[in-house]
């Protein structure tokens, strides 16, 4: 079996303008494949990663998001009164209650206006959501038309940079902060005193209600007695659950569109290699007869060629794998279909997906390697000698 690997790969090497053409197709669609499937994956983590395992989002029932929320001041009093909320180093309650809105802001490269969220919050926010990092200025003062931006915003949108004064709500808002919320959907939002927004938006109501467990044993509890309660029309969700399914809609339509494109190409690619394959076959049919004549199997010519062809494969994959890793230093934005808000975000490699690449890339091989090999194989012996 040595003799017959390095007889194959003696011959990818005298082809190598053959090979290198039908690697590189292969590649190109394992790098879309990829990149696609990256591109799905990043946006599920950046939302996954903004929520905190023991938050808990409360929020109207029905409501697909906050956008769509409402919870008035009273059931907002009888959620605050909740035993199960954690209590902070200064004897507070661990909860805060918000409200988020969206704006349309034009963008700085000119590139037209997109949907920005606003989020009112409250004194307990920031400890609620300890990803957050000021990288330049100042926390907003309650009480005032100070607000603080996330980096993806500030450099993305006109007059949301540091110093710079932002109209909206029938008034001007001055950016004293910008803050850092790593790779989370916070980066991506505009943050204000609740009290202040609510008026300037004419919100009689919260959008929702955020609160940290004493204990993450209890969560099952709490949200019974939520959902139970009759004075409440309110349901409650941890807050890794409620961002993970903010981002399926998105998600599900870049892998579908991502799986339908590569069927696309991958037919392409297919056929480059059986047809690179067949001419291999042909061009060493007394070779074949050789082999065949020396004493090697039907079934060692087969799995010979069909090595071939999967090496083929997985060298295509491993290059389009390796061009696709790159990807991941580009920062994309677009429209979260939940909220219908801007969201920046970056491609996500895991081991998983390299992992379904390879294989991809393995089956494309296999695919365009079996029918020639079955040839190669089934070949007679005196028909394969005659020109020799």
């Amino acid at each position: 079996m040595g003799i017959l690997f390095f007889y194959s790969f003696r011959n990818l090497l005298t082809r190598r303008l053959t090979t290198s053409l039908t690697a590189l197709g292969m590649a190109l669609v394992v790098f879309v494949f990829s990149a696609i499937i990256m591109l799905a994956e990043g946006l599920q983590k950046t939302l996954v990663d903004t929520g905190f395992y023991d938050n808990v989002v409360v929020i109207r029932k029905s409501s697909v998001s906050e956008v769509q929320s409402g919870i008035d001041r009273d059931q907002a009093a009888i959620v605050t009164t909740r035993p199960e909320i954690a209590i902070d180093t200064s004897g507070k309650p661990m909860i805060a209650k918000e409200l988020v809105v969206l704006i349309t802001l034009q963008k700085r490269n000119g590139n037209g206006a997109s949907n920005v969220v606003i989020r009112g919050i409250s004194e307990s926010s920031f400890e609620l959501r300890p990803q957050i990092h000021l990288i330049e200025g100042r926390l907003p003062r309650p009480g005032s038309s100070e607000i603080m931006v996330g980096k993806s915003i500030s450099g993305a949108f006109n007059n949301a940079g540091y110093n710079e004064r932002l109209f909206f709500g029938m008034r001007h808002w001055r950016v004293v902060g910008v803050f850092d919320a790593g790779s989370t959907g916070y980066s991506s939002e505009i943050w204000g005193d609740v009290d202040q927004m609510m008026p300037a938006f004419r919100r009689p109501v919260y959008s929702s209600i955020l609160f940290r467990l004493r204990d993450t044993r209890e969560f099952e509890s709490v949200k019974d007695r939520i959902e139970t309660d009759p004075r409440l029309t309110l349901e409650a969700k941890r807050e890794t659950v409620y961002y993970r399914e903010q981002s399926e809609m998105m998600a599900t339509f870049l892998r579908i569109l991502g799986t339908s494109l590569t069927l696309i190409f991958s037919i392409g690619a297919v056929v480059g290699a059986m047809i690179t394959m067949y001419a291999a076959v042909a061009n060493r049919t007394s070779e074949i007869g050789v082999l065949r004549a020396l004493g090697f199997s039907r079934l060692t010519i087969l799995a010979a060629f069909l090595m071939e062809s999967l090496f083929l494969g997985l060298t295509g994959g491993l290059i389009g794998l390796f061009f696709a890793s790159f990807m991941q230093f580009i920062t994309v934005s677009t429209t979260n279909f939940q909220t219908f808000s801007e969201l920046a975000f970056n491609f996500s490699l895991t081991v998983t997906i390299a992992v379904q690449s390879l294989s991809f890339s393995l089956f494309m091989g296999f695919a365009g390697g079996i029918l020639p090999a079955f040839r190669a194989s089934r070949m007679n012996i005196i028909d394969a000698l005659r020109d020799v």
